[in-house]
């Protein structure tokens, strides 16, 4: 482990991130201790280039922003081949591990946390900056409750220098909006979907859109209706199925225009429920930006993802693959849509054979087995069958009518 990064002393290593080390430092200027976020810069030329420039974004994005829901970023800087962004060192755990390990929270603290998350990307929003990878992981909470959104890497602002090709996806495939699987361009609303998803996660349990690759959650994300979570989690107000609703239509004219609306629903949701007093379990400190191993990001690279869904559900390795975006847009997008993207991707608009191997196959539907017609009440009985049983319920009445009788009986001979 290294020992110094700029004026910063290393402490110790809290983990990994998508683009490098997580450190724990120590400002000897002002005696702060801090977070430093590394990416190795000894790459490739074109890689090196690439995220350097993505690892700069969220410095700049990141630097931007002050609220009490976003990390706040202190200072940037490289040393050798390591760039450093040094933010705040927060006393807390990922909203992902404690998902993992609390299983589902009351639902007050759900929609709390969440109202949080879209308050503070209404303001990220307002400054013109998408995250456009809103997940659990890179969620914390710390004392009190309190929510903080961290990892702007791959942020994208207007006046951003680092483009992506049109058509590549960046995002993690669970939180994904429509338009980001479709690598369309992006506004407040993709946030918005995402924080939708991870609401959905923490209400039920369950993911909205599940498959056993990448390419069945997109199609997924792109066709599928995910059940009410009220029938997954009776706790769930109807209010918030309605939210939910809104928060993952998959027309953008449909869903929540912003998030400041979102987080006013989410909080009006919550205060009419009663409050369940019990704080949430931080005492396992992470202080750091850890994520769990064995995952796979985007671009096929081993990364240190949350995203690994079920243990034999593993992520394809060809996520960003051209060809399986074109297959989906051939699937779900418009005639144009097909055309521009094809022109786009450079790639030939796939036959109705190639689509069809690319599509899941359709399971028949469960079919019950046939039900015996009732005879009509005066149609004959066949001679053959036995005589009908006379169900219970006679049989007690004939029961009571001769205890009755006996009764009277008895009396008259008295």
């Amino acid at each position: 482990m290294i020992s110094q990064l700029g004026r910063y002393e290393i402490v110790s290593e809290l983990g990994q991130g998508a683009m490098g080390i997580v450190y724990k430092a120590k400002d000897p200027l002002i005696d702060r201790v801090v977070a430093i976020k590394t990416i190795n810069l000894g790459l490739a030329l074109d890689e090196k280039e690439e995220y350097e420039g993505r690892f700069y974004q969220e410095a700049k994005a990141a630097g931007r922003l002050n609220h009490p829901n976003i990390v706040t970023i202190y200072d940037v800087g490289k040393s050798g081949d390591v760039a450093y962004i040094a933010m705040e060192f927060l006393q807390g755990r990922e909203l992902r591990d404690i998902m993992n390990d609390d299983g589902l929270l009351p639902v007050d603290q759900v929609l709390d946390i969440a109202a949080q998350v879209a308050q503070g990307l209404a303001y990220a929003h307002e400054h013109d900056i998408v995250h456009r990878d809103v997940k659990p992981s890179n969620i914390m909470v710390v004392r009190d409750g309190h929510a903080k959104i961290t990892d702007f890497g791959i942020a994208r602002m207007a006046s951003s220098a680092v483009h992506t090709q049109t058509g590549m996806v960046l995002g993690s495939p669970k939180y994904m909006s429509p338009e980001q699987v479709l690598g369309k361009a992006l506004d407040q609303r993709s946030d918005i979907f995402s924080l939708g998803v991870m609401l959905y996660e923490m209400l039920t349990g369950e993911s909205p859109f599940n498959g056993e690759n990448v390419n069945a959650i997109m199609y997924q994300t792109l066709n599928a209706v995910p059940t009410p979570p009220s029938t997954l989690n009776p706790a769930v107000p109807d209010m918030a199925n309605f939210i939910l609703a809104k928060a993952l239509a998959k027309k953008l004219e449909d869903r929540y225009q912003n998030a400041k609306d979102f987080s006013a629903d989410l909080r009006a949701c919550r205060d009419t429920l009663p409050r369940s007093g019990k704080p949430i379990d931080i005492s396992q400190l992470s202080g750091g930006e850890k994520k769990l191993p064995n995952a796979i990001d985007i671009s096929g690279r081993r990364n240190m993802e949350e995203d690994e869904a079920k243990p034999a559900a593993s992520l394809s390795q060809a996520f960003d693959s051209a060809a399986a975006t074109m297959r989906l847009a051939a699937l779900t997008a418009t005639s144009e849509d097909v055309d521009e993207l094809s022109k786009t991707l450079k790639i030939a608009r796939p036959s109705p054979e190639t689509i069809n191997r690319a599509a899941p196959p359709a399971k028949p539907l469960h079919q019950a087995p046939p039900v015996a017609p009732r005879p009509a009440p005066d149609a004959p009985r066949n001679p053959a069958e036995p005589p009908a049983k006379p169900d219970d319920s006679n049989l007690m009445l004939i029961a009571v009518v001769l205890l009755v009788l006996l009764g009277i009986a008895v009396i008259l001979i008295a």
